[in-house]
């Protein structure tokens, strides 16, 4: 794989940052530790799933303080990138789901290695080709049908059974130059079933949306039958009474690793290991599992709405790509999608 480096990317990441703006949350918390180090944890995580992984940890190990900075990705890399230019990163942990950076430091000699226990053990599962030295896969987010139970009463179960009269008209994708996740799908849909499916969809009708969550919100109002859709934000819907179901087609699973890095500079590396460690423990999976986003640990409890398959499964029968060479090719990517999807 081509090393990627970080001032590559990062333009990248404030373009997508700047497009998703409404979606993105900036916050900050601290953990209930009361000991002298201090452990800075910069993630995409929303605040409110971090503050129960904090609080977790803290049972456990009261003497390290936790601080949490909660953004998208392009806001996290922005801020890292002008401390990064002041001489300091303040930053102890990084955790986000836009997989080409983690390459792009780890290339730039940023990052510190280290291989977690529960993955020198063999107890988590690797969804990334080339897995690195330098960062691991914490959760997995997932990409399935969401779908208006008004309108559709028999969910897809492979991707074709979109192109079925009963879906004519009534199907979005969100627009690739605005979500991250939508980029992603569209470039593991190209390597696996070429061009001709993005001609399919048009011919049967369906569209680009607007981003990752308005495709959401505009199927559970009834704009559309249904969308490509990721997980938790589908169940946030759920949660709040939207007639909508979640379906995961099973030839080709949309699985999209979330890693976690330490920096080489970092003061704190022995707390940053540590917390990196009940991250990938059976507590800490569990509750990633219970904020409604996929663990890396099998047998972790998914509540039965989520209607998830296995892990294993998830990850046997994913869509791979190579990340740093979508991004290469970003451009050329996203404008044949929408030159084909807006004829």
């Amino acid at each position: 794989m081509r090393q990627l480096r970080l001032r590559k990317i990062i333009p990248y990441l404030l373009i997508l940052a700047l497009a998703m703006s409404a979606m993105m949350l900036v916050a900050c918390g601290g953990g209930d530790g009361d000991g002298d180090e201090t452990l800075t944890i910069y993630t995409s995580m929303k605040e409110s799933k971090m503050g129960d992984i904090v609080r977790a940890f803290n049972e456990q190990y009261p003497d390290i303080r936790v601080e949490y900075y909660s953004a998208g990705a392009g806001r996290l890399m922005a801020r890292i990138a002008a401390e990064r230019e002041a001489g300091q990163i303040q930053d102890d942990l990084l955790w986000h789901s836009e997989v080409p950076v983690f390459y792009g430091l780890a290339a730039d000699g940023m990052l510190h290695n280290f291989i977690p226990t529960a993955r020198a053990n063999g107890e988590i599962l690797c969804i990334l080709d080339e897995p690195s030295p330098y960062f691991t896969t914490a959760r997995l987010g997932a990409l399935g049908v969401i779908y208006n139970t008004n309108h559709i009463q028999t969910p897809p179960a492979v991707w074709d059974d979109l192109l079925a009269p009963e879906w004519n008209g009534g199907f979005a994708i969100a627009n690739p130059s605005l979500s991250g996740t939508a980029l992603i799908s569209i470039a593991m849909f190209e390597q696996y079933r070429g061009q001709d499916f993005f001609h399919a969809l048009r011919a049967n009708g369906h569209m680009v949306g607007g981003g990752s969550g308005q495709v959401v919100d505009d199927t559970a109002i009834g704009e559309y039958f249904g969308a490509l859709a990721v997980d938790y934000i589908v169940y946030d819907v759920m949660d709040l009474g939207a007639t909508v179901g979640m379906a995961w087609p099973s030839d080709g699973y949309i699985v999209i690793p979330s890693p976690v890095a330490i920096f080489r500079e970092s003061p704190n590396i022995s707390a940053a290991e540590t917390f990196l460690n009940f991250l990938l423990s059976p507590v800490g999976q569990q509750i990633v599992a219970d904020n409604a986003t996929t663990p890396v640990r099998p047998g972790m409890y998914m509540a039965e709405r989520f209607n998830l398959p296995s892990v294993e499964d998830m990850v046997a029968n994913a869509m791979r790509i190579d990340f740093v060479a979508m991004t290469d090719d970003r451009e050329r990517i996203i404008n044949d999608f929408l030159e084909i999807m807006q004829d």
